[in-house]
């Protein structure tokens, strides 16, 4: 149970640093509240087992190509910057109707989703850290034990994908308009940063 308690620590370690998942997180929480704000990491979570598994399966050499590598930073490039620009835009405008807060939902998943699963250094992770936990949790303790190790990782993300959707959602319930307009354009001018950033490391990519 302590060796849970350490993953599911590792878990919470690798998803508090601020990043892109992290400032989608406040936007959407600040402007809709806490289940808008949970999706965006229930998204995120679903990218991450996607990578799990693919490396679980052996398929680590197929992302760590050249060609991958490039994708990857180029498509979370685009990413990363429409949805920044689409959160300015929407700086001034707030949920209405039922039928707009549904699919507000549906798309506060996707965007999670989408950001995590092309975002490279969620690859550098999965390869790094995971890889190596892989490797000796099957070599030490066999597959019961890689499939607790994991489940702790996982424990971890999904605690702090909890909190940040109460404390995005604290800013919708308790913050006047102007705090959830400050709050979005930071969170939209900080998923363009990241979004230039990928488009840089993608412009390194191709010239090397």
């Amino acid at each position: 149970m302590n060796t849970f308690f350490t993953y599911m620590f590792l878990g919470i370690s690798l998803s508090a640093p601020i990043g892109p998942i992290n400032a989608a997180q406040l936007d959407r929480g600040a402007r809709f509240g806490f289940t808008h704000a949970w999706l965006i990491g229930m998204g995120a979570m679903c990218a991450d087992l996607v990578y799990m598994l693919l490396i679980y399966f052996g398929l680590a050499h197929f992302l760590s190509t050249p060609f991958m590598k490039t994708f990857l930073w180029l498509f979370g490039c685009f990413v990363l910057v429409y949805t920044g620009v689409e959160t300015l835009q929407n700086i001034k405008k707030m949920p209405g109707t039922e039928t707009r807060d549904v699919q507000s939902k549906m798309t506060s998943f996707r965007s999670g989703f989408m950001m995590a699963l092309m975002n490279p250094l969620n690859i550098l992770f999965w390869l790094g850290i995971y890889g190596s936990i892989l490797a000796e949790s099957m070599h030490k303790y066999g597959m019961s034990q890689m499939l607790w190790h994991s489940l702790g990782i996982f424990a971890g993300i999904l605690l702090w994908d909890v909190v940040m959707a109460a404390l995005a959602s604290s800013f919708h319930k308790f913050g006047n308009r102007t705090t959830l307009q400050t709050i979005s354009a930071l969170a939209g001018l900080s998923l363009i940063g990241f979004g230039v950033y990928f488009g840089y490391q993608a412009f390194l990519q191709l010239t090397r």
